[in-house]
């Protein structure tokens, strides 16, 4: 009864199918945000000098605050900026939530999907409190999904925004600044419609596992065994 018992039955269901997705698509979705690394460069000309180019490197967790152009700008134009120049925003807390939630996100869909080909006997023999608990995380992973992905979006957008602020204390024609660039963020925008993806995944599944719980399936008839039978009155 308790034995491991390789049924691969489950993944053609979509109860194991959307399992398999879901654990699939978690996995492009913390690897295209925490996997990023990028830079913003400006082009400096003091006083009609040559160009000289500077660059502040940053990526995930997305602290661009602590983002500093080099070679240091203390060192150009006369001392023209009088102290290193930061990127703005601290976008850390949205970014780190997001990918937390897709690395659990794929450790539990890995872990579900194990249990429902090797035990699945046990998950629906359990007097349905496997799949209550499967049905409230997965309702739970959900709402997980909405937030973080709509919390990461937005940050996204702001630091696309702060990437985009020119450099302060440019006045030309003495210190002239001119974009250079910024690394392109196609991952990061296919980060967000990996979270998004993620959520409908994780809500359509939860039908799936509702089916699976008490409150879905019908109560068993009794056994002929367990009915009474009438005893004929003795004459």
């Amino acid at each position: 009864m308790s034995g491991l018992r390789l049924e691969l039955g489950p993944v053609k269901e979509p109860l194991g199918l959307v399992r398999g997705l879901q654990w699939f698509f978690s996995i492009f979705a913390f690897a295209t945000c925490g996997g990023y690394s990028g830079a913003v460069s400006f082009w400096i000309s003091c006083d009609g000098q040559p160009n000289v180019t500077v660059t502040a490197p940053f990526a995930y967790p997305f602290r661009l605050n602590q983002a500093t152009f080099m070679p240091s700008l203390t060192n150009l134009c006369n001392k023209t900026w009088p102290v290193d120049v930061h990127l703005v925003g601290d976008f850390s807390s949205s970014a780190q939530f997001f990918v937390t939630v897709a690395v659990f996100a794929f450790l539990y869909s890995m872990a579900a999907l194990a249990i429902y080909l090797g035990y699945l006997h046990l998950y629906r023999g359990a007097g349905g409190k496997l799949p209550l608990v499967d049905f409230l995380t997965t309702v739970a992973f959900s709402f997980l999904w909405l937030v973080s992905s709509s919390a990461w979006a937005k940050a996204l957008a702001d630091v696309k925004t702060s990437t985009m602020v020119p450099l302060p204390r440019c006045l030309p024609p003495i210190v002239t600044c001119f974009p250079a660039g910024v690394t392109p963020m196609g991952s990061l925008n296919v980060s967000v419609v990996f979270g998004f993806l993620n959520l409908v995944l994780w809500a359509g599944s939860s039908w799936f596992v509702y089916k699976e719980t008490n409150f879905h399936r019908p109560a068993s008839p009794p056994s002929a065994a367990a009915v009474p039978t009438a005893v004929p009155a003795a004459m």
